[in-house]
């Protein structure tokens, strides 16, 4: 298994000093990630450090060495208590609302990004939730891909295509299948001690890793697959809240 690397909650006013630490550990290695990118922040638990006035010319450079940048939501506030169609969380910015305020969100963050001449076709629910409404919101705002979901590699469902999450972190560096999976980090919530152990993990199994990359097309997931998902994710919420 091909292993990815993304970097959720990326604001102006995120801990940059880890930030920074764990850039240039990819760069070192050779790995571009996908970063999701906040529009408009307005949740006070990323608020970690002044707001860096170079934040966009900092992200615009990233895209330029070759960065993936994905618009994470729009203002990052968990506004419903639902998990949508990946249940990880029972709590979204997007999941349970109705079309015309999730296709108004989407919107209004892309052109936000595209003020900025940032241009993406990838979108990152905050809290991993989403549902159907969210889904046609993006489709008909332009957005041809999602990095959430479960499984073997990139697959297509409702005319998005997915890029899937690993299901278990202790695990992906061990999975010897054929595929592509995605690792997660929330950089601003883990210690300097957690991100040096995920360095070393990474310099350990450099030949597993390869930097994010979109595909045109990937192969539709099947009804049987999909169900496998959203138990798989049900499964992991309920056993992490009971740890």
């Amino acid at each position: 298994m091909q292993v990815t690397i993304r970097l959720d909650d990326i604001t102006p006013d995120m801990d940059w000093s880890k930030f920074n630490y764990f850039e240039s550990v990819l760069d070192e290695l050779g790995i571009k990630p996908i970063i999701g990118v906040v529009p408009k922040n307005e949740d006070e638990t990323l608020h970690m450090e002044e707001e860096n006035p170079k934040f966009w010319d900092k992200v615009r450079k990233l895209k330029a060495k070759g960065w993936v940048i994905a618009q994470h939501g729009y203002n990052h506030i968990y506004s419903t208590k639902k998990g949508g169609l990946f249940p990880l969380n029972k709590f979204s910015e997007f999941a349970g609302e109705d079309y015309d305020t999730q296709f108004a969100k989407i919107t209004q963050g892309k052109r936000i990004l595209h003020e900025e001449d940032i241009t993406t076709d990838v979108f990152m629910a905050p809290g991993h939730s989403f549902d159907k409404n969210t889904i046609k919101a993006l489709r008909n705002s332009g957005f041809k891909a999602i990095t959430d979901g479960f499984g073997k590699g990139p697959f297509k469902r409702d005319g998005i295509i997915y890029y899937p999450i690993a299901e278990k972190r202790s695990k992906v560096f061990s999975d010897n299948r054929d595929g592509r999976t995605t690792l997660v980090y929330h950089l601003n919530t883990m210690t300097m001690e957690q991100i040096k152990s995920e360095e070393e993990k990474l310099r350990r199994n450099r030949d597993k890793l390869e930097s994010f990359t979109l595909l045109p097309d990937a192969s539709n997931q099947s009804k049987i697959q999909r169900l496998e998902e959203y138990l798989k994710a049900n499964i992991k919420r309920i056993l992490v809240s009971i740890r």
